[in-house]
């Protein structure tokens, strides 16, 4: 669908631009050609125009949509968790949570990419807990917890898994695991209002740049519908 959309603006945005390029007017026989090209034109504009209600969008959603697939959005870095270089080129954003199994799934990914470029790359972490996830507010507040010892990393990855089964019991062996202190772990897990004012602050961002779901990917600022290492590699092959 999408594709089909960028397609349909991008012959629109022709048919604007070509319309609107003027003509010499000393030459009657190239303007005749150019009055009845800009009216062939406007009748494909109408039939794309149309084409595009059909579908649910309008000319100005779908603009609206490329734009902010450009945009470099000020994601406010400094706020949130980050691993790797400080000084890298490439910046990964990640809108995440605990229960998504997609979440679940790429977490190795990125630890991996981490892995492979530690000098080149830096990951930004940023609670985004779906409605429908009722145990991933209280994950977050045990990962928060975790980072309360310096340890957010360890702990993001090694409860990553266990997306199926977030509780209290998972979080304080995962606590374990990675060599916390259990019984400070254990106060400092409870979801209290300072800990659910940051994911408040992290969810109200990811609206305002149009996270929709989990996990959502911003690199350099710009959002990635198809986040991939192969993107990665690719940006790490033109900067460095």
């Amino acid at each position: 669908m999408k594709k089909i959309t960028l397609s349909l603006f991008l012959l629109l945005s022709i048919v604007s631009c070509e319309a609107a390029k003027p003509v010499p007017q000393s030459n009657e026989a190239l303007q005749k050609k150019a009055d009845s090209l800009a009216t062939e034109l406007a009748e494909v504009k109408s039939v794309l125009t149309f084409t595009l209600e059909r579908m649910g969008s309008s000319f100005e959603q779908v603009k609206k949509e490329i734009e902010n697939a450009n945009k470099v959005w000020d994601l406010k870095l400094e706020e949130s968790p980050s691993t790797g270089s400080s000084q890298a080129k490439i910046v990964i954003v990640e809108f995440t949570e605990f229960q998504c199994p997609y979440c679940s799934r790429i977490a190795p990914t990125l630890e991996s990419l981490l892995n492979k470029y530690p000098d080149k790359i830096r990951l930004v972490y940023k609670h985004f807990p779906l409605s429908f996830h009722k145990d991933a507010p209280a994950a977050a507040a045990a990962v928060m917890a975790a980072q309360k010892q310096g340890k957010f990393w360890e702990y993001r990855w090694a409860l990553a898994p266990h997306y199926g089964s977030l509780n209290d019991s998972t979080f304080t062996a995962i606590a374990q695991q990675v060599g916390l202190n259990v019984q400070q772990f254990k106060k400092d897990m409870v979801l209290d209002a300072d800990k659910q004012a940051i994911i408040d602050r992290d969810m109200k961002l990811g609206m305002e740049v149009g996270v929709q779901g989990t996990p959502n990917f911003y690199v350099n600022g710009k959002r990635q519908d198809r986040f991939s290492p192969d993107l990665i590699d690719q940006l790490v092959r033109e900067l460095y």
